[in-house]
């Protein structure tokens, strides 16, 4: 049996003649750049995240750096985020001259954690950026309060958490600016690259806007030095047939974690294979399912089950304060010692919505062959 990581053609292939029918639309009206299906998907965003405004731009990375940038973030400001994630996080800041200031992570979740933030404030900080890793919101309440008490506004990188909720309340909704990916491996995913910047604040959404089209609220007349970072209209198109299936695709997801944790327990490996904890009042979206393998046993169970055509991933092997383009900022192995061991130990199985359960029983069933 082969068990893909992601397989998008069965997805793709059910929703075909939908998204010729949209990419006809855009080639016929030439809304290619912006346009009427990206501003209609923009109103469309922002009821599902439940906020004010949605921005679209061109991808999740440019949305972080769209955001630090309306901010205000530059030369000889520091921004608080965690060394566990995409590189975008902290390329982000380093790109507009700023300082990231790295917050290790909560062992159980991967998010940062929030009871370290407070210690790390000083004068210098201009936003916290906490990360929503794996569709799983961080402690939002903790970190809003730090933010509210200390006057720094809070960036999310939701990139892999479109429809993670926390409290009731949905990512993207939760600061000052929520920066979103539509990249195609995502829950919500285009066919190319794609982001979208959500607010509840009227003048952030106007420097947005203007940002995202090289700073200009007029054209040809330029308030701001922006970005060339427009959504095009074939990813609109594409993501608006998409997105009223995206509850349908989350709860598959949700129960084929269910069905995860039933099959490793029934399987007797909780020694051998820690699950991922989908905290109390959280709404987990499984963006990946990310497993711990303690003993130094992750590599080479990743060549066993590339044997068996199982597809894996691992996010992320080197914490971003351990890259080689970090290392000016002189952190050394050891400074954050729960990225490094997840960086050790993490593997990413097969999760999206069109995985069978019999894929799912093979999968487990080469893990136990492999413990045994």
């Amino acid at each position: 049996m082969k068990v893909p990581l992601l397989d998008l053609a069965q997805q793709h292939q059910a929703l075909r003649p939908e998204l010729e029918a949209a990419l006809s639309r855009v080639l016929d009206t030439n809304g290619f750049i912006l346009g009427d299906e990206v501003a209609k998907l923009e109103s469309e965003i922002a009821a599902y995240c439940g906020v004010k405004h949605a921005i679209g731009c061109a991808s999740g990375s440019d949305a972080i750096l769209l955001a630090l940038m309306a901010l205000g973030v530059g030369p000889g400001d520091s921004v608080i985020t965690t060394p566990y994630s995409f590189f975008a996080t902290v390329s982000s800041i380093t790109r507009l001259g700023a300082t990231p200031v790295f917050v290790d992570i909560e062992r159980e979740t991967y998010n940062i954690d929030a009871s370290l933030i407070e210690a790390k404030i000083d004068s210098t900080i201009k936003a916290i950026e906490p990360v929503h890793l794996y569709g799983q919101c961080a402690d939002m309440p903790v970190i809003n309060e730090i933010s509210d008490r200390v006057g720094v506004p809070i960036v999310e990188d939701a990139a892999q958490a479109i429809g993670a909720e926390i409290e009731g309340a949905r990512a993207g909704s939760l600061s000052a600016i929520g920066c979103i990916s539509f990249y195609p491996s995502k829950n919500l995913g285009g066919l190319g690259d794609g982001g979208m910047m959500t607010t509840n604040d009227d003048k952030l959404a106007n420097k947005l806007r203007a940002l995202r089209v090289h700073g200009s609220e007029e054209k040809y007349f330029h308030k701001f030095v922006g970005l060339n970072s427009r959504l095009d209209g074939f990813q609109g198109a594409t993501l608006r047939v998409k997105l009223p299936h995206l509850e349908e695709w989350t709860e598959k997801r949700r129960a084929n974690a269910r069905r995860y944790h039933e099959l490793f327990t029934d399987a007797g490996l909780a020694e051998q294979v820690v699950l991922p904890v989908e905290v109390d009042g959280r709404r987990h979206i499984y963006n990946q399912f990310v497993v711990r393998i303690p003993g130094g046993q992750r590599d080479k169970l990743r060549s066993y089950l590339s044997e068996c055509d199982v597809g894996t991933d691992i996010y992320y092997p080197v914490p971003l304060h351990l890259q080689e383009c970090f290392r000016y900022l002189g952190h050394r192995e050891g400074d954050f010692p729960e990225s490094e061991r997840a960086s050790r130990e993490t593997l990413a199985l097969p999760i999206y919505p069109e995985l069978q359960p019999e894929q799912q029983e093979y999968v487990v069933d080469c893990i136990a062959k492999f413990f045994k």
